[in-house]
Formats: structure tokens, sequence, C-alpha cells
């Protein structure tokens, strides 16, 4: 996956719809909250056995669902000037020194 070719795209259409002017750090948050939401909703009420194997339709769904979490937070980055492959490799080595034996 190509960051910065993800990122460019996301720009042309948040730029060919004007829509940088509701893409605040704060909206852009709230934004992947409420998509975050919306994927939860998938696995409200299943347990933990049908969580792991959701119908094809199910499952379609939750991968758009991940599909723009992923995207809004890669215009987050980009308004708040981090670089997420950065940020997410520094977390990962976080993890790695906490958490490995």
């Amino acid at each position: 996956m190509n960051l910065d070719e993800l990122t460019q795209r996301l720009h042309r259409i948040r730029d060919n719809n004007d829509w940088r002017q509701f893409h605040s750090p704060k909206n852009l948050a709230m934004a992947a909250s409420v998509e975050m939401a919306e994927l939860v909703e998938i696995f409200q009420w299943k347990t933990e056995e049908q969580s792991r194997h959701l119908p094809a339709d199910e499952l379609a769904h939750a991968g758009q669902e991940v599909g723009d979490i992923v995207l809004y937070l890669l215009l987050l980055c980009s308004e708040l000037g981090l670089d997420m492959d950065e940020v997410v490799r520094a977390k990962l080595a976080d993890g790695e020194r906490r958490f490995s034996k």
C-alpha cells in the first residue's frame, strides 16, 4: 500500500469537492470515530465465534468500514503533518519493546 499515492488521491477528491473547509483535525477524528462505530455495529450482539466467521455480505461491509476509517486517518495525518508510516512504525516498535519476550 503506497500511503503517499492514497493521500494524493484523497486530496484530489477533497479538492474537487471543496471539502477541505470541513477537514479540520477535529472533524476528521470525529468522522473516523463515526466510521469505527459503524464497524462495531456489525459485531454487536454476535458471539466471539460468529464475529470470526461473518457472512460474505457482512464481511464486505466490514471491509468498507475499515477502508473508511483508514482513509479518514490518512486525511487526519495529512492535516496534522504526521507521516502515517512513521507513526505506525514507531508505535509498533514501542509495542515490540514493551511486550516482546
